[in-house]
């Protein structure tokens, strides 16, 4: 079987390889050396479960998201479809500050059903063919609580700041545009007035 490294993660490798004659990724949860070897496994079994669990379960909501061809707990491994478009960190600008919103309604799905993705990036964000698909739920659970939802903003954000700083306003804005017309007024007040708590947190710790 060959297989080409697509990304060496901290968590995970990914590969890309044949699956029943089509294209797919297979992500390798990493053994943690420094943990003990039952307790290792243990770990990666239900990271492994949780991320599939979620993968399928995003799906009845309408999220679009890769397939779940096949996994393997013993060696904490998921087989998936390969989506094979471009992350939208990689589009142009224009594109970019264009998608955002769709971007925004679809994290306030996840949010609206209580699931938090946990690696907000626009990486993990692929556009295929006019289609905004979600990947790389490694991170994600389920939860309903509005922290825990503002902390997954907090980090796109960040993201849109850091990597995206010359549309950061008009993406960032189109993104909370999305965002608010699924979860609703009131949801949405609640968890950006925690986003603003949480960034004013880290200026405090960053004075001291």
């Amino acid at each position: 079987m060959l297989m080409k490294l697509r990304k060496k993660g901290a968590e995970a490798d990914i590969y890309e390889f044949k699956w029943q004659n089509s294209k797919a990724i297979l992500k390798i949860r990493k053994i943690k050396n420094y943990r003990n070897a039952s307790l290792d496994l243990k770990i990666r079994k239900q990271r492994t479960i949780k991320e599939s669990q979620i993968l399928s379960q995003v799906k009845s909501f309408g999220i679009p998201t890769p397939l779940v061809y096949f996994v393997n707990l013993k060696k904490a491994l998921i087989v998936m479809q390969e989506i094979p478009g471009k992350p939208v960190h990689d589009l142009p600008e224009l594109k970019i500050v264009e998608l955002s919103k769709e971007i925004g309604k679809l994290v306030g799905m996840l949010h609206k059903n209580g699931i938090m993705h946990g690696d907000l990036t626009t990486s993990n964000f692929i556009f295929f063919q006019n289609t905004v698909f979600v990947i790389d739920f490694g991170l994600s659970q389920n939860t309903i609580k509005p922290e825990d939802h503002a902390v997954d903003l907090r980090l796109i954000k960040e993201i849109l700041n850091s990597a995206h700083a010359k549309i950061m306003e008009s993406t960032w804005k189109n993104f909370l545009n999305g965002y608010k017309s699924i979860v609703g007024n009131a949801n949405y007040v609640k968890i950006t007035k925690l986003v603003s708590e949480i960034e004013s947190r880290g200026r405090y710790a960053a004075v001291i």
